[in-house]
């Protein structure tokens, strides 16, 4: 199914929308341009053949050292049965400790917002047009990034031992 459905984002938004398909491991996976990822996911939802009407998780893959994060995006067909995942390659820079940054698929789906706000508290992914985001496990003034695979534990928290 994913060779199909590259193949009609190709056909509808162009031959950049796609950067690879994973055929290997337990679910395939299309890998999409970050720049075409609302356009790819609007598609994804609105075509009567597909209809990925629900978002079931989007997660964050940390592969350092390597500088890059993966964002990782489930969708689900509730009629069809079918689910189908699209990753994207972002890039960061760990020494600038500046944050990666992708756009949000809120408008797309409701249940991002959730999602988005998770991976921006605990991997530091920063959503471009997310209608509120912030922290929402870690405590506002916390420092870092615990998900990261580089993060280290503070030693205290407002003079609280963390360990």
């Amino acid at each position: 199914m994913s060779i199909e459905i590259k193949n009609f984002i190709v056909e509808q938004i162009g031959e950049d929308a796609i950067v690879g398909v994973q055929e290997t491991g337990l679910q395939g996976a299309i890998y999409v341009n970050e720049k075409d990822l609302v356009s790819i996911c609007l598609l994804l939802r609105d075509a009567p053949a597909y209809y990925f009407d629900f978002l079931a998780n989007i997660t964050a893959v940390d592969f350092h050292p390597e500088p890059y994060f993966e964002i990782v995006y489930h969708l689900t067909s509730i009629p069809y049965q079918k689910q189908l995942t699209l990753k994207v390659k972002l890039s960061i820079d760990r020494v600038e400790d500046k944050l990666p940054e992708i756009d949000s698929v809120t408008t797309v789906w409701r249940t991002a917002d959730w999602h988005e706000r998770e991976i921006f508290d605990l991997m530091g992914v920063y959503f471009r047009n997310h209608p509120d985001l912030r922290r929402i496990l870690m405590p506002d003034d916390w420092q870092g990034f615990p998900l990261r695979k580089d993060y280290v534990d503070p030693e205290t928290y407002h003079d609280i031992p963390v360990k």
